[in-house]
């Protein structure tokens, strides 16, 4: 068993699903707010690794889908910048496990955690991709 720390949008169904998946594999889920953590931007660019800065987006932010934010634009100070100011802009869930980080659910050490599994794309992404509004906002 490995403990996880979980950093995610409170509410947010594909989060809750993905911690499921976590917990079913054995491990502890230590959920955190993505919203509240008094985030640095050199502690918040150790979960991007050497991802492209695209990548780290939330491709569900209402500033990304608006086109306000266009993130293959963005240069890495300034999308961590705009993250630290705006946290709905980051990819998540952020993870921590076993000394490792990262951004997403696709990517180690999540891979490694679930084992072999075909269907971790049904839980990347928003559960509610076509939605004219966003999300509440959590309490």
């Amino acid at each position: 068993m490995t403990t996880v720390v979980f950093y995610e949008k409170p509410g947010c169904g594909t989060n809750a699903r993905q911690k499921l998946m976590l917990e079913r594999a054995g491990h502890e889920v230590v959920a955190r707010s993505l919203l509240t953590e008094p985030w640095t931007g050199e502690r918040l660019r150790a979960f991007f690794a050497d991802t492209p800065v695209a990548a780290w987006f939330n491709p569900a932010s209402p500033r990304v889908k608006s086109g306000e934010i266009k993130p293959e634009t963005v240069e890495p100070v300034a999308a961590i910048d705009l993250m630290l100011e705006d946290p709905l802009l980051i990819r998540r869930p952020l993870i921590e496990a076993s000394g490792q980080c990262c951004a997403g659910f696709d990517r180690e050490p999540v891979l490694s955690l679930l084992g072999q599994r075909d269907d971790l794309d049904d839980v990347q992404g928003c559960t509610r991709p076509d939605a004219s509004t966003p999300c509440p906002e959590p309490r």
